[in-house]
């Protein structure tokens, strides 16, 4: 399992990535038969104190997984952006077939 994080256009916070690694590391203990997660961090200008934006897409068997999420700081849309990957992993293990 590969994990990828980037910091776009801004400096990168070694806390943050310990913060993504560890919640990361739990998703792949549940499902194994994920490949690689790209994390995306990025700033915008917000009028509403938004701006926070963070994109992770997931490579597994069959198409790629994507979630991404607008809140007022970093923790916060990341942990948004895992809850809606969640979902869809759900989803996607209830759809796999086991083959005998």
């Amino acid at each position: 399992m590969q994990i990828n994080i980037q910091f776009v256009q801004m400096p990168t916070s070694e806390t943050m990535e310990d913060y993504v690694q560890k919640k990361l590391e739990k998703l792949f203990k549940k499902y194994d038969w994920i490949i690689r997660a790209d994390v995306f961090f990025k700033k915008e200008n917000d009028p509403k104190g938004e701006g926070k934006i963070c994109d992770v897409e997931l490579s597994l068997p069959g198409p790629k997984i994507y979630a991404s999420s607008n809140e007022k700081n970093f923790e916060m849309a990341f942990k948004e952006t895992l809850e809606d990957l969640e979902k869809q992993l759900k989803k996607r293990k209830q759809e796999m077939k086991p083959y005998i």
